[in-house]
């Protein structure tokens, strides 16, 4: 081949090099840069010129000099190409993302493949570093993925209140039976519901109801603990899991609950709308068949508290309570 040939050659690859849509770096063993291309040029805001011969880790702090030093002496010790995905690391170079499409990322994700370049010595004195842009996929799947826990979560979660819907809580609460069954840990149950709801209903409008069943949930989600499990049962009626608690401590979460609804005056279209709740307890124990049972003694309580003169909160005693009428 002619020297003529061979500048040919040498023209066509670098062109090559140059205009390929990967970013393409060549470093040698102490990580100075020896070919820098212009997808690294137009991606970094870097020149050739100023890359050229320059120290990687002076260019760019930002890189991670122990996990990059580790990954490079890997390739160098072993003569052997290695890679590095967008899930293991989102980037090398923390470019800015550009396309119009993933425009919601805010920075470039990038697959990373490192090639040993041998010297004609058969030795590694180079190392080759190809950065692709997977920005597109990895946005699709974040998106995916983000969409996904949104659907998770509202498939358990009541519409209105933004609480726990009546699956999903029924099944955390059939999950503290067995774990108090396991472990003999004090655990309550509390089952509320809106005196009087029906009139609320009848002189303010369903839509005003919805929104003192919305003020409800809202105050309840204050007023307990991050621990606790708080559901609609259906209509007006509320129920919280307390983990970890015994019925004298309930009782306070219970009364302080129901002072802050008495206390609360829900405005809706210049309406001003006051109501009550009434409250029943129910601590978890060994004679409790099963969860319905369980939720069962919850909902006598509830009834003994509206059967005598609501707004109150009844602790569940099976002397006191079976002796109402219509509650077995």
């Amino acid at each position: 081949m002619s020297e003529q040939e061979d500048l040919e050659e040498l023209h066509w690859l670098m062109g090559v090099i140059h205009n390929i849509n990967v970013g393409l770096l060549v470093i040698d063993a102490d990580y100075n840069i020896k070919l820098w291309n212009n997808f690294m040029v137009n991606r970094s805001g870097k020149r050739a010129d100023v890359a050229m011969g320059a120290n990687l880790f002076d260019l760019f702090p930002e890189v991670s000099s122990s996990w990059f030093i580790r990954k490079v002496e890997s390739v160098i010790t072993l003569a052997n190409r290695a890679f590095t995905t967008w899930e293991q690391r989102p980037y090398l170079f923390k470019f800015k993302n550009y396309r119009p499409i993933t425009g919601t990322g805010e920075f470039m994700y990038q697959n990373i493949t490192f090639l040993p370049l041998k010297g004609v010595d058969g030795k590694v004195n180079n190392i080759a570093i190809v950065i692709y842009d997977v920005t597109e996929a990895a946005v699709g799947k974040e998106a995916l993925e983000e969409a996904n826990i949104e659907l998770a979560r509202l498939s358990k979660t009541d519409k209105l209140t933004q609480l726990n819907n009546r699956g999903h809580w029924e099944e955390c609460l059939e999950s503290e039976y067995d774990r108090y069954k396991r472990t003999g840990q004090a655990t309550t149950l509390i089952m509320f519901d809106i005196d009087h709801f029906k009139n609320v209903n009848d002189t303010y409008g369903h839509q005003a109801g919805d929104e003192v069943i919305r003020q409800t949930a809202k105050t309840l989600r204050r007023t307990i603990r991050k621990t606790d499990i708080a559901g609609r049962y259906g209509g007006e009626e509320f129920v919280v899991i307390l983990v970890d608690t015994p019925s004298e401590n309930a009782m306070i979460l219970a009364e302080r609950l129901r002072k802050r609804i008495e206390a609360l005056t829900i405005n809706y279209d210049d309406l001003a709308i006051k109501f009550k709740i009434s409250v029943g307890i129910a601590e978890m124990n060994k004679e409790v068949a099963d969860y319905k049972e369980w939720l069962e003694r919850s909902d006598k309580a509830l009834y003994y508290s509206k059967e005598n003169g609501r707004n109150q909160s009844t602790l569940y005693d099976k002397e006191k309570i079976c002796d109402l009428k219509n509650v077995g």
